[in-house]
């Protein structure tokens, strides 16, 4: 009888048939006492008491004075401590905030509401939130045009008025978006549309109907003809919640900063969707080596042979998925996410393998 190709489900290391609960291991350097800092992250502070970060709200499971440990506040004082079952536990000390006065645009003075630390480095994150966002194909191709002005310009700036074609329902600002990137999973199955907030746009009095002008505002980059308008929407970001994912799994497809090899705080796009994650999933990252033909010569699947290999009975054996980081995700679309890269041991590279931590 010849060989059976063997085929070893690599997947079985990723996502278990029966999940083992998450074991609350503090590292031996955590602090007793640590004072939160303007410019710590959530990220930072679970890394400093936990291997395993995203089981940080199981730190606070027994303390009744904190309703939110995804709140923490530059001064705040954290004491680690260990209850009588001998579980750790971390406990806040919170001081009375002083009053932050503004003067509010209409002269009045306003108590300034405090900020938590955010989750993951704001500073990384901050322009994907603001100004990135994919959208499906069909949505875009509906959206109006800027055509031009009386000048014959095809490049615009701010406080330049533009003619466009008019929406149905005039909203009171626009964002003025240019197609980047079309997004596709490993079987070539389209995500979206990337795109890029470059401006925004105030529509002005028309009398021409199906037409309609609009004033360039606050341009981040050059406005271009034929630049599309969607009307805008909130950006504000809210505090993300960490927890692991469980059951999903995916691949990153994409880098947004368009790098081959990828690292610590670098931004990618995972082929799950807002049916899949929601923001605050921490994943690990695996990767998992060339298939293997075994035989008196073992062979890799992309030399010059494997197919000579296969058939001279040579077993199929597909290599482990094998962990070497984790990222975090921080914005969801229809049928994709960002996400940052928390943590990486190697270099990590597009089709890498994402799952539970």
């Amino acid at each position: 009888m010849g060989n059976k190709l063997i085929k070893f489900l690599a997947i079985l290391v990723l996502v278990p048939l029966v999940a083992i609960a998450d074991v609350i291991n503090i590292k031996q350097t955590a602090p007793e006492v640590y004072v939160v800092k303007k410019g710590d992250t959530l990220w930072d502070i679970s890394t400093m008491y936990l291997d395993k970060p995203w089981l940080w709200p199981e730190l606070w499971r027994n303390n009744v004075h904190i309703n939110n440990p995804h709140l923490i506040y530059p001064g705040d004082e954290l004491r680690l401590r260990y209850n009588e079952q001998g579980e750790p536990v971390l406990e806040v000390v919170r001081e009375e905030p002083k009053a932050e006065i503004k003067l509010s645009p209409q002269g009045r003075m306003e108590r300034k509401a405090r900020a938590p630390i955010p989750a993951l480095p704001w500073s990384v994150i901050q322009p994907y939130v603001e100004n990135s966002h994919i959208m499906q194909d069909e949505e875009y191709g509906r959206l109006p045009r800027l055509l031009g002005n009386q000048n014959g310009s095809v490049r615009f700036a701010s406080g330049d008025i533009v003619l466009s074609k008019a929406n149905r329902r005039t909203p009171e600002h626009y964002n003025v978006i240019r197609k980047q990137n079309e997004i596709y999973d490993q079987y070539d199955n389209l995500l979206g549309i990337q795109i890029r907030h470059v401006a925004d746009a105030q529509p002005l009095p028309s009398e021409v109907e199906n037409q309609h002008l609009v004033e360039v505002q606050q341009a981040n980059f050059e406005v271009k003809r034929g630049d599309k308008l969607l009307p805008a929407v909130s950006t504000e970001f809210e505090s993300l919640e960490l927890h692991p994912a469980t059951r999903q799994r995916g691949q990153i497809v994409d880098s947004l900063e368009q790098h081959r090899l990828l690292g610590k705080y670098n931004v990618v796009v995972l082929d799950l969707g807002e049916r899949e994650v929601k923001p605050g999933a921490v994943m690990g990252i695996y990767l998992q080596g060339p298939v293997i033909y075994d035989s008196e010569n073992p062979k890799y699947d992309a030399e010059n042979n494997f197919v000579q290999s296969a058939f001279d009975g040579a077993d199929e054996v597909q290599q482990p998925a094998l962990k070497v980081g984790e990222l975090v995700v921080f914005k969801v679309f229809e049928k994709a996410s960002y996400a940052l890269i928390t943590q990486s041991k190697q270099v990590i590279k597009q089709g890498a393998i994402v799952a539970r931590p």
